[in-house]
This record gives C-alpha cells, structure tokens and sequence, in this order.
C-alpha cells in the first residue's frame, strides 16, 4: 500500500487533475464544456454529502436563500480529505493491478 509504485500512481492521478483543471485559470468557460463539468465532480460533491447528511459541511447549514452556499472550511478539509483518499485507494489498486506477475513486494 504504501509502495513507491503505489506514489508514483498517485502523482499522476494528481497531476492528471491539475492538468484538467488548469484551462479553468485561462478559460472560465471551460467549467460548462463537459470536461469542465467532470472536473467540477469534486467540488460539487460537497452538496450530496450534504444532502446525504454530513453535518457543518456547508455555510449557515445549507440555507443561503437562493444561491448555492459555499462549503465551511471543515467541508473543505473534508473534500479534500475524501477526493485524495479515493485518488490513493486508485493508485494503490492500479499499482497492485499492474504489477509483474510472479513479483511480490519486499516486506
């Protein structure tokens, strides 16, 4: 789990994600073309953990009238914290997926 094969996985999902997101910077029409829209997925995401019950993820509870609430910086910590946890849980499973076969790693 904790492999440098494993690391290397995760860099590149990484830097695959920053290299989706960084047309965002020059282009803010990028965010409503469909690559736009799935880079969106992880910020969006905040508002289903809300709906799903997450406590203090978004500002005054959810309720900002008729704009979208911006997320708490717990609901920061906590999207940050889920999105990277599955990009590792990705890495390790496409390093252990791509391994040689007949290769066990050293204790």
């Amino acid at each position: 789990m904790l492999t440098p094969r494993t690391l290397r996985f995760f860099v590149a999902l990484i830097g695959l994600f920053a290299l989706l997101v960084s047309p965002a910077f020059f282009w803010p029409g990028y965010l409503d073309s469909p690559a736009g829209l799935i880079v969106a997925v992880p910020f969006l995401s905040v508002y289903l953990f809300h709906r799903l019950g997450i406590p203090g993820l978004l500002e005054h509870n959810g309720a900002c009238g008729w704009g979208w609430c911006a997320p708490t910086p717990f609901g920061w910590v906590f999207l940050c914290a889920f999105w990277l946890l599955l990009a590792w849980l990705l890495a390790w499973a496409l390093a252990s997926m791509t391994r040689p076969v007949g290769r066990h790693n050293p204790p």
